[in-house]
Parts: C-alpha cells; sequence; structure tokens
C-alpha cells in the first residue's frame, strides 16, 4: 500500500513539473530585454537622453554601447544584441549575408556630419593623392571615401588605406601615421582642434548617408511590446530635444564629452526625421527609403562593396510605428 501512495505521489509530482516548466519558460522570454548596440555618435545619443529622463524601461530595452559601428556590427552577427543603430550601407551587408535585419525607425540623414579630413594646408580629395588615410574596417567608411574620390575623379588606388577604428584615428593622425581619415562626430572636433581641414562632407552626397534602427527578425516576432517601448522613448526624447534644446544639448554633451554648445552645433550636420516623416520613408505605396535605397544599393554594387543586390522592401518594417502614431 505505502508502495502504491509514494508511486501515485511521485507521478502527480511528475505531472505538475510537466505542467509547471512550461511556464517558467514564458516567464523568463517576458522578462528578457531587448538589447541594443550603439556606438560613439551624435545621432545615437537621443536613445540615452530618454534612459536618463526615464523614458526607457530597462526591464524592457537595455542600450549596450560599443566603441565603434564595426563593434556593433561584430555583435550583431554574434547574436550578442538584438538590435542597433547602424547605417543603410551597414545593414545592406548584413541582409545580404542572411542576418535578417528589420528597419524599425529612420535615426538621421547626414548632411554634413560625415566627413574626409586631411593635414593642415590640404583643400581638396586630390590633397590626398598617395598619401595614408585612415578608414574604419566598416561599409560607411569605405562607402564615404568611395563616393568622395569617385566625385572628385580619383580611385581606390590613389590613396593607402589605413584600417583603424574610429576611436584610434585622431591618434594616429596626431603621430602622423595618417594624413587623413574617413571620420565623424564627435571625433571630427577633435580632428579639427588638431588643425585637420574638411576635404569632403556629406552635402555632397545627400541622402545617401542614413542612420537606422533595426532588430532582428526574431526579436521583431517576439518583442513588439519592448519595441513599442523603445520607439516611444525615442520621440519622447526628440520631444525632449525640442522644447529643451539647451539641457537636451547639454545632458547629451556630458556623455560625448562635450560642451552642449558644441554639440548643438554638431547637430547641425543631421536631419532628424518627425514620425510623419518617417512614415513616409519606411511605408505606403512608394516607402521614400526604397527609392535612395535602391540608387545606393547600385552605387555600392558597383564600387564592390556590396556583392549582391537585395529587395529593400523586405527589410523595411514599419508596422511598430504606424501602431504608435494612432
Amino acid at each position: 500500500m505505502n508502495e502504491r501512495v509514494r508511486t501515485r505521489k511521485l507521478l502527480w509530482a511528475l505531472a505538475w513539473i510537466a505542467l509547471i516548466l512550461p511556464l517558467f519558460g514564458c516567464m523568463r522570454e517576458q522578462e528578457s530585454a531587448l538589447r541594443i548596440g550603439t556606438n560613439v555618435w551624435i545621432g545615437s545619443e537621443p536613445l540615452y537622453l530618454a534612459r536618463e529622463l526615464g523614458r526607457l524601461d530597462p526591464a524592457a530595452v537595455q542600450l549596450v554601447e560599443y566603441p565603434s559601428a564595426s563593434e556593433v556590427l561584430r555583435a550583431f552577427r554574434n547574436q550578442a544584441i538584438d538590435g542597433m543603430v547602424i547605417s543603410l550601407d551597414e545593414l545592406f551587408g548584413l541582409a545580404v549575408d542572411g542576418f535578417q535585419p528589420r528597419i524599425i525607425l529612420v535615426v538621421d540623414v547626414s548632411r554634413g556630419a560625415d566627413v574626409v579630413v586631411g593635414r593642415p594646408g590640404m583643400r581638396t580629395m586630390h590633397d590626398l593623392k598617395g598619401k595614408s588615410v585612415a578608414v574604419e574596417s566598416s561599409a560607411l567608411g569605405a562607402f564615404v571615401l568611395s563616393r568622395a574620390l569617385a566625385l572628385s575623379g580619383m580611385q581606390a588606388s590613389d590613396v593607402n588605406v589605413v584600417h583603424l577604428e574610429s576611436n584610434e584615428q585622431t591618434a594616429a593622425f596626431e603621430k602622423g601615421q595618417v594624413d587623413g581619415a574617413v571620420t565623424f562626430d564627435p571625433y571630427r572636433a577633435q580632428f579639427l582642434r588638431a588643425g585637420a581641414t574638411t576635404l569632403f562632407d556629406s552635402t555632397q552626397i545627400p541622402g545617401e548617408i542614413v542612420d537606422l534602427l533595426a532588430v532582428r527578425a526574431s526579436a521583431f516576432e517576439k518583442q513588439p511590446k519592448a519595441i513599442q517601448g523603445l520607439l516611444a522613448g525615442w520621440f519622447d526624447a526628440i520631444d525632449y530635444m525640442r522644447t529643451e534644446p539647451k539641457d537636451a544639448a547639454r545632458r547629451m554633451g556630458i556623455r560625448q564629452q562635450t560642451t552642449g554648445e558644441q554639440f548643438l552645433e554638431a547637430q547641425q550636420g543631421l536631419q532628424v526625421p518627425s514620425r510623419e516623416e518617417n512614415l513616409r520613408m519606411l511605408g505606403g505605396a512608394t516607402p521614400e527609403l526604397a527609392v535612395t535605397g535602391r540608387r545606393l544599393m547600385a552605387l555600392m554594387v558597383d564600387a564592390k562593396l556590396l556583392r549582391s543586390g537585395l529587395e529593400i522592401e523586405g527589410v523595411l518594417a514599419p508596422g511598430p510605428l504606424t501602431k504608435l502614431s494612432r
């Protein structure tokens, strides 16, 4: 009798464990936060402002800062993060390689924020002929240099490319190890303080350098609430930047190691799209980003910066933003 009772109790215990274990699995999935990778870049700062203002729930969204865009790309490829701030050209590379990124927001469009700089006395890209140019080992640096050379009637073989992460370039320039660099703020300001001159900037390639907030397809499907919270926090920060520009710039400048005034000046090189502009760029019958993206893709394939094209509409994901704007 006692043996039968013990057996019955054991069977009941096993049955309860079988019922409870899936519930623990659900709890773990609900508790996981959306990990978003960024590099040191003024365009990513509204995310950190949102966090500082308490507009991002840390249980739902975690921001992970890397020293360079190359590190962000590696983290995404290695599945260390669920999403990232990334440029459109870099996203094309991930998509072609099968990593399934989904664009949920256009963060900014570069209007002078991305530059090629050279030594004091240099005035044009031709002055870099035969010289060493520091370029980050990501698609964006190579793309900016490729476009700057092409528009100047030059070829890639006209310069010596030195692959350096963005945070290493200024020191190399000051030591005389390179004569120029492809850079952006806050590093652009460091180059200018070191005496560098601007030889090319992104105003000469309007609409071609676009920064995005993108997430992995699996995260897009499994973490819709976190994505909604991420987008809501972003636009809360953008609204704060509009209503309290000086305080917002002061807060963001601290992280970028610049003054508020310097941060506001650097921001002049960026266009930050509104909700409505984002919806036009990502959604509708003819998304604006699809039009400009196809042109960019063709340029990249032609310059051998992208091994093949892709259907850009497949990476656009305006759904969360559409729900947010209702």
